[in-house]
């Protein structure tokens, strides 16, 4: 039985079918390959695109979805092993997970970082429980760690504007915001890139570094699919040249010290299409949305002529019908 909770769940092979056939699908009609399956969708926090466009891929594909917001009608649920459960969680995942699998075909679960430390978020508590206790194919509509829905639609973005990523020069830079957000989508990016074969530049301040054991994990991908991955503390350094600039805040590292407000202290580090204007000259603009327009990422940039983020979004819907089918053809 397969799972896509992330990206060593499909590797570099996978990815490079679940692509191929999104593009394909993409370009010629929709097949209705998801006649009497079900997809039953956990959210813990809140989702605009994820929720659509997986309730679109269930739709088109002929299939139906089910859909459960936890702790809005649905019983807050607990994941802490060995938990004493005396408080507001009236439900463990180790039933919650069996029961909804006895439902439907695939089961899906989005769930933020809790953010109060990497090695936590790294562990992945909630998605791994569920994966652990599902007897159906499991996948991240993002979780604590990754995002590998977002991954697969930025590469899917990126192939389809410039062919072939081998060797692509891409970068993903850090963003200021007005809070600490986590870092599964700049994970994902990184990873996916890395499988892909890209040259990946990776620029954020000091004390925003992510966590070591992805770091290492995009460095093996990246030698596996002939690409590269370098780091640097210099944003016009890592976007000149680039084809790719995609623009993410996250929160510093729970290990470096830095207090959480410190992702306002460097309001300069926002994408601006002077910053788009070091990187090549047909280069593209990619954020996973919702972006804060004029503190993340300039009106000029989101609403120029590098900016990829609609295309990017809908390709969320490609990549996730090939990915479903990916998971049910095992």
């Amino acid at each position: 039985m397969r799972h896509a909770t992330g990206i060593s769940d499909f590797g570099i092979e996978g990815l490079e079918e679940i692509l191929a056939r999104a593009i394909q699908w993409k370009a010629g009609t929709h097949p209705k390959h998801l006649v009497d399956r079900i997809l039953g969708m956990v959210f813990f926090n809140p989702s605009l695109r994820t929720r659509a466009s997986f309730e679109a891929v269930m739709a088109r594909g002929g299939g139906s979805s089910i859909v459960l917001e936890v702790g809005n009608g649905v019983w807050k649920l607990e994941d802490r092993i060995g938990a004493i459960m005396d408080g507001d969680r009236a439900e463990h995942i180790k039933e919650a997970a069996p029961v909804l699998a006895r439902y439907v075909d695939l089961l899906a679960v989005r769930t933020f970082a809790a953010g109060v430390s990497d090695a936590e978020d790294h562990a992945d508590p909630v998605m791994n429980g569920f994966r652990n206790h599902s007897t159906v194919p499991t996948l991240s509509m993002e979780s604590a760690r990754e995002h590998p829905c977002q991954g697969l639609a930025d590469l899917m973005t990126a192939r389809e504007t410039f062919g072939s990523t081998r060797g692509l020069p891409v970068t993903l830079t850090w963003a200021p915001h007005i809070k600490p957000l986590p870092k599964a989508v700049p994970n994902s990016f990184l990873l996916t890139a890395a499988a892909a074969g890209c040259e990946v530049r990776v620029a954020h301040p000091e004390g925003f570094e992510l966590q070591g054991e992805v770091l290492a994990q995009a460095q093996a991908l990246a030698k596996g699919a002939g690409g590269s991955v370098s780091f640097t503390k210099d944003q016009g350094e890592a976007a000149a040249g680039s084809r790719v600039v995609y623009a993410k805040a996250w929160g510093p590292s729970t290990e470096g010290g830095l207090k959480a407000e410190a992702v306002k202290d460097h309001p300069d580090w926002i994408c601006s299409p002077d910053l788009m204007r070091k990187a090549a000259q047909d280069a593209i603009f990619m954020h996973c949305l919702p972006v804060r327009r004029n503190v993340e990422v300039a009106d000029g940039v989101l609403d120029g002529p590098w900016s990829r983020v609609v295309d990017e979004a809908e390709n969320r819907f490609h990549v996730q019908r090939s990915l479903v089918q990916w998971l049910l053809e095992a």
